[in-house]
């Protein structure tokens, strides 16, 4: 007897996806529930289990294919791998045509190891011949990341490939092309689109400040070892940022608000997306009324979405509202960026890295950690009084966090 398995449903507006990776094999045993497939929306990755225990007969979508929700991607028929021996030879057979077609064969080593790996890592990995199965591997299931092979090339694992960059340019062009042509992510896709849209449809500007660290700095080293004692979380720059926004969108309501038709919907709630970069592109996760939850609520929420970021298990829930985004360049040492808007929001704050500078306090001129901060917003719905209003409650809020303590 024989089960299909097919894509499972992906949630409100999603039809269709890509399928990313197979994780076994045509012959290969399967158990029920066991993830057999890596599929890809334009949103989360999803993993497809196994239908039922026995053997993978067929792949119907091999890796790249597009499947709407409901599509055949394979075959699961009973019986053990050991039972069917003669399965597994075919198999190889069939795929055997594509690494022979690789530009030479002793990229074959590297193949093994570039099957637990993402795009954009097989693609440093290729791009600098390096040898996969040679690389340190700290992702999921051992899969390599684009850190690994950045680290790899870091260490001088491409000496080799640099001593060949410095000879003639017609053997180099010969030995194989010297750029790469790789299909963008479906996630990819979306980002690429919804940046866009933002762009061509708001009326969108940025407006800049700065914020003294100082005392948010002061209280996490007093309390860090308390806190995170008493809620098992560190005590993070995040949480400070929500509070503070939420008390400037309370208010100015028109930078929570959105355009919708020739309507306002003004929101008397406080869904803050949270954007978190991954491997395969940004994603923006929400903490929802936010304005209820305590420091350590949300510290927790976000360390949670963090996690399930990098593992690629975000649900569409997750994923979907939103009424105010933040986005920390800070931790990848940008000083300064516009951020682009996450429509239909309105407003998205830019945090940046905290970097010591001399200041004028008073009459002296003194170092202090300081942080540039964006508030990019959409100018059909905000006004530009209203904006420079919000982004310095934010900075009073920042500088003086006893007034979020006090809903001030």
């Amino acid at each position: 007897m024989a089960t299909e398995i097919k894509v499972p449903p992906l949630g409100e507006s999603v039809t269709e996806g890509t399928v990313a990776r197979w994780l076994k094999k045509v012959g290969d045993s399967v158990k029920i529930d066991e993830t057999l497939i890596e599929f890809e929306t334009d949103k989360v990755t999803v993993d497809v289990p196994s239908p039922a225990n026995g053997v993978l007969s067929e792949i119907s979508a091999p890796e790249g294919t597009n499947v709407a929700v409901g599509g055949l991607l394979g075959v699961v028929a009973e019986g053990a791998a050991g039972a069917k021996p003669a399965a597994a030879a075919p198999a190889a057979k069939v795929e055997a045509p594509k690494p022979a077609a690789a530009p030479a064969p002793t990229a074959a080593p590297a193949a093994s190891g570039l099957d637990r790996s993402g795009p954009a890592a097989r693609k440093l990995v290729e791009e600098n011949k390096l040898d996969a199965a040679s690389i340190p591997a700290t992702g999921k299931d051992g899969r390599l990341t684009k850190g690994d092979v950045l680290a790899a090339i870091e260490t001088g694992a491409t000496a080799a490939p640099a001593a060949a960059a410095s000879a003639p340019a017609a053997p180099a062009r010969e030995a194989g092309p010297r750029e790469q042509r790789v299909k963008m992510t479906r996630l990819r896709q979306r980002i690429a689109q919804r940046l866009k849209e933002a762009q061509n449809t708001a009326a969108m500007l940025t407006t800049f400040n700065e914020v003294d660290m100082t005392a948010i700095l002061a209280i996490r080293e007093q309390y860090k070892e308390g806190f995170e004692k008493k809620h098992g979380v560190k005590l993070g720059f995040m949480s400070f940022f929500v509070k503070a926004c939420i008390a400037g969108l309370k208010e100015l309501p028109a930078v929570n608000a959105e355009i919708s038709g020739d309507e306002l919907i003004y929101k008397n709630y406080y869904d803050i997306g949270v954007a978190v970069g991954t491997e395969n592109g940004l994603v923006v996760p929400v903490v929802r009324d936010a304005d209820l939850m305590s420091f350590s609520d949300i510290e927790k929420q976000i360390g949670v979405y963090g996690k399930k970021a990098r593992d690629g298990k975000l649900s569409m829930a997750e994923l979907t509202g939103g009424t105010f985004t933040i986005s920390n360049g800070g931790v990848y040492g940008s000083l300064m960026s516009t951020p682009i808007l996450n429509t239909p929001q309105s407003g998205i704050l830019g945090m940046h890295k905290t970097q010591k500078r001399p200041v004028a306090i008073g009459d002296k001129i003194e170092i202090r950690p300081m942080m540039y901060l964006a508030l990019s917003y959409d100018h059909r719905v905000i006004d530009g009084r209203e904006a420079v209003t919000f982004l310095v409650r934010v900075k009073d809020a920042l500088e003086d966090p006893q007034r979020l303590l006090l809903d001030m």
